[in-house]
């Protein structure tokens, strides 16, 4: 080539190879809590239908990168055909107060999904997932209790707060109907993960492509995997931080906190027209 010049490149503004077919879509439905409830698993589940396409990661858009911009959180999109719905989950959202706002202000037809579990559950397995990364935290005991004696319940505490749906969900049905809410049971997700995806594609609009044959159960880990994931035809687990085993707790703390969330349950059940059994 003469004077060394580099090989031609392609035209300014061309893309370089075949371009991927679809575009980015902010998301039609999005997963926005509860942790520790079983949201992984309801996006590693939903992706396997044709029409879903989910973003893998958490964007955290909704509470700390609202400042970006609409078009930065599209930006992170995976491509999706005119057919396909696109998903994204951060389970943060529910307890965020500004979330239910400000996804009604990106689009009030958004479909909302809240995958709920026993709170007293829920919470040692908040705390034994924080324990796992900060081994010198005070005991669950310490940090349940403002006075233990008095029965005095700290909700200062995320590990609690986040327990107390019926609060979180005054926020949210300011903005969105019931309609578009869909509550999934964590519990029912291990025991029966087919019926609930079922009610999950109900939800979605989406044929009932996900079925049994698509689980197992995993003896060890002690919840359902896939046979088949999205990008590969081996079985699919998830992650070595799911089915970690519980600290054990003293009775008598999970007593006391049976008794401090059930009013919120209760109230919770009678709002959602859902009975989860927890008590």
């Amino acid at each position: 080539r003469p004077c060394g010049r580099p090989p031609p490149g392609p035209a300014a503004g061309s893309a370089p190879g075949p371009a991927r077919p679809g575009t980015k879509r902010l998301p039609r439905a999005i997963v926005v809590g509860v942790k520790k409830g079983g949201t992984r698993a309801v996006l590693e589940f939903i992706r396997v239908h044709p029409e879903v396409r989910a973003l893998g990661t958490e964007p955290h858009f909704f509470d700390r990168n609202y400042h970006r911009g609409l078009e930065w959180y599209r930006s992170l999109m995976p491509r999706t055909l005119d057919s396909q719905i696109t998903v994204e989950k951060t389970p943060s959202y529910f307890v965020t107060k500004e979330a239910p706002r400000r996804i009604f202000n990106m689009s009030r037809d958004t479909k909302l999904i809240v995958v709920v579990r026993n709170p007293v559950t829920r919470a040692i397995s908040d705390y034994t997932q924080t324990l796992s990364k900060k081994p010198d935290i005070p005991t669950f005991e310490g940090l349940t209790f403002r006075n233990r004696s008095l029965g005095l319940v700290d909700t200062s505490w995320n590990a609690i707060r986040i327990g107390m749906y019926a609060v979180h969900l005054e926020s949210w049905l300011q903005y969105f109907p019931l309609s578009q809410i869909h509550f999934v049971s964590g519990e029912k997700l291990i025991t029966d993960p087919a019926g609930e995806m079922g009610k999950v594609q109900d939800f979605l609009g989406i044929k009932r492509v996900i079925t049994d044959k698509h689980f197992y159960f995993n003896k060890t880990k002690g919840f359902p995997c896939l046979k088949k994931s999205e990008s590969s035809g081996l079985p699919r687990c998830l992650g070595k931080s799911k089915g970690r085993t519980h600290v054990q707790i003293d009775p008598e703390v999970i007593e006391q906190l049976r008794d401090f969330y059930r009013p919120y349950n209760i109230k919770f059940y009678e709002t959602v027209g859902q009975d989860f059994r927890w008590e």
